[in-house]
């Protein structure tokens, strides 16, 4: 469940936690590895590329360079957590070989990447690959090549369509019905507002469009202008400017970490006073916030549906000290 949070002095912008998923990973790779093997005529177990009685090899692709760099620490993260679940003993014997590489944030070469892992390193699955428009440049071909695209790290609508794409597996809240909350929202305190609207020009952005426009219904005449960016801009300081221009007073900010920060920033500098929305993807204290100014992102309003391990609010949490033990090994 998402959760509205307006941002204050102690940075609270997140207050639900998203329940730790050890267990849900165990039994689902357990599950992919039991589905892998057939038992020959001679009895011998025989397992598809990437299984064997001591092994399990997943791929991943994410961006630890480029544009989205802030999310190369999800990669980083999730080799530690495998590592440790290798330290206990691994899942039913099988230890996890778990092969990330970087794609920069860029859909070709995620594509270039995930052919490597996939023809080369010869891996069961592809596993949280991060980002929308990688993952969209690849499940084609993973699907053609009945390779399971586990836990797509994106909230794009297109990863429900089981009928046409079998083989991938979303998993985190739509950005769609995200950007619905936030329609509500506005429809109940400012129904006379002027919206502006920052978006990422591809499926992430133009989900959470389509969900604002969605919740709004026949009051979307209230968006003024709706800007969008490519993810190759060094900035988007220019669009702000824009924005501000057509005399709105609530902002959208549906973009990535890096992007939104500019955002809150230069809001703050042009002496722009709108209500901001910011998406739940850009609401990373170290990432985001911090960058753009704690004294930039006050009144700043968000979803959140996990905790924040930058965030000193969460520091006596017992779940975040069990993280942050996990994290320290």
């Amino acid at each position: 469940m998402a959760t509205l949070h307006r941002s204050n002095g102690r940075r609270r912008l997140w207050t639900c936690m998203l329940k730790t998923r050890s267990h849900f990973i165990a039994i689902t790779l357990a599950a992919l590895t039991a589905s892998s093997m057939a038992q020959s005529v001679s009895g011998e177990m025989k397992y598809d590329v990437g299984a064997t009685d001591t092994e399990i090899k997943l791929g991943n692709i994410v961006p630890y360079s480029g544009p989205a760099s802030a999310f190369g620490s999800v990669g980083k993260v999730q080799a530690g957590f495998f590592r440790m679940i290798n330290g206990q003993g691994g899942i039913n014997g099988r230890k996890i070989n778990y092969i990330s590489y970087d794609d920069a944030y860029s859909p070709a070469k995620a594509v270039e990447q995930t052919r490597k892992l996939v023809e080369s390193d010869e891996v069961l699955a592809m596993f949280a690959i991060l980002g929308t428009a990688s993952n969209s440049a690849v499940q084609k071909y993973l699907n053609a090549k009945k390779v399971p695209q586990l836990f797509v790290v994106s909230g794009a609508t297109r990863w429900n369509d089981p009928k046409n794409f079998p083989w991938t597996i979303g998993y985190l809240p739509s950005y769609q019905a995200e950007a619905r909350i936030y329609a509500k929202y506005i429809l109940k305190e400012r129904p006379d507002g002027k919206i502006a609207v920052l978006y990422q020009n591809d499926d992430l952005g133009k989900d959470y469009l389509r969900g604002l426009h969605d919740g709004l219904g026949d009051k979307a005449s209230m968006i003024l202008i709706e800007e969008p960016y490519e993810i190759s801009q060094p900035t988007v300081e220019s669009s702000i400017a824009k924005m501000k221009s057509f005399g709105a007073d609530i902002f959208m900010n549906f973009s990535t970490p890096k992007f939104a920060a500019q955002a809150i920033k230069k809001v703050a500098e042009l002496k722009w006073k709108p209500l901001q929305f910011v998406s739940n993807v850009s609401i990373s204290n170290a990432n985001v916030i911090q960058p753009a100014g704690l004294e930039n992102a006050q009144g700043v309003i968000s979803a959140a549906y996990v905790k924040d391990p930058t965030d000193p609010h969460w520091e006596r949490d017992p779940g975040m000290i069990a993280y942050h033990q996990f994290l320290a090994k």
